[in-house]
């Protein structure tokens, strides 16, 4: 092999490694999060049999996905809020109802720049609401 063909090779392959390197790293930057929601994370507190489960995506670019499913409720709404643990806060990405107890972020969902900063300093939930309980059933904080 001469000099030309080894530098066009190793050019290659450092071109390829660093397209993998990013890729690694664009994912790593995304917040992609398993949920799970309990009454007793609801502020005040909600003695339910009820419980949720779910995945909840955050890009970097702010745009939101989520899929939330429950059990043990007649649920009638879904959201991310802002709001630290502990507190109750406004609704900023309303779910849509996908089947009986199933929710999404509809397309497009998509975080302000302080809503994400709130995002990163964990003070996002999402929650999930009922006939019975119409502040909230069920809620997990999300991590950023």
């Amino acid at each position: 092999m001469n000099n030309l063909t080894f530098l066009v090779r190793a050019l290659a392959i450092g071109a390829a490694l660093a397209i993998i390197a990013s890729c690694g790293s664009m994912s790593s930057s995304m917040s992609s999060q398993q949920v799970a929601l309990s009454g007793s994370n609801e502020v005040p507190p909600v003695t339910t049999p009820a419980t949720g489960s779910g995945t909840v995506t955050i890009n970097p670019d702010r745009t939101v996905s989520a899929k939330i499913t429950v059990t043990g409720m007649t649920a009638t709404a879904s959201h991310i809020h802002e709001g630290a643990a502990g507190t109750n806060g406004p609704v900023i990405v309303p779910f849509t109802k996908t089947a009986d107890n199933t929710f999404a972020a509809p397309d497009g969902a998509k975080l302000t720049d302080s809503q994400y900063a709130s995002f990163k300093a964990g003070n996002l939930y999402v929650n999930v609401h009922s006939a019975a309980h119409p502040g909230g059933e069920i809620r997990a904080q999300l991590k950023p």
